[in-house]
């Protein structure tokens, strides 16, 4: 319950910021996931861990704003690639500063040799013994802030 309590003060002080640049931390996801990638909506929705009609709104968003448009996929006449734009660009700049002053204040309240081993073990976590998902009737919802914080 730690962390989970520990992940919804973070995501929700990341929301807060966020907004202050009109951005979500979803947004915030799928433009930096999008970055001279090449990605399609559906390789970004799957990496991400979106299901594809939250994808869709996002990106639809997305484009009313001005931050990435959907190009027709090179390889896959069925599929559209998504292109971050100059002002994507600018804004995911902003953002990775957010998220960069956010983390940096949650982590700084720590004392200097608790940073690294904190950060270390959660990373072994997610990526090892917590990276496959268990078989669960019921799962709880997953968010894509996950792959953001990283």
């Amino acid at each position: 319950m730690l962390l989970h309590r520990t992940g919804h003060a973070l995501e929700t002080e990341l929301t807060a910021r966020l907004a202050e640049i009109g951005l979500t931390p979803r947004a915030r996801c799928v433009l930096s996931s999008a970055l001279d990638a090449g990605l399609t909506q559906t390789e970004i929705a799957d990496r991400i861990s979106i299901d594809k009609t939250t994808m869709v709104v996002t990106m639809d968003a997305l484009e009313s704003a001005g931050y990435a448009e959907r190009q027709p996929s090179p390889t896959d006449r069925r599929a559209r690639v998504v292109v971050v734009t100059e002002a994507g660009r600018a804004i995911v700049a902003k953002a990775d500063d957010v998220y960069s002053d956010v983390v940096g204040s949650v982590l700084g309240s720590l004392p200097d040799n608790e940073r690294e081993g904190m950060v270390n073990g959660l990373t072994r976590l997610v990526e090892g013994r917590l990276s496959a998902p268990v078989a669960c009737e019921k799962p709880p919802r997953k968010r894509a802030l996950r792959h953001a914080v990283g």
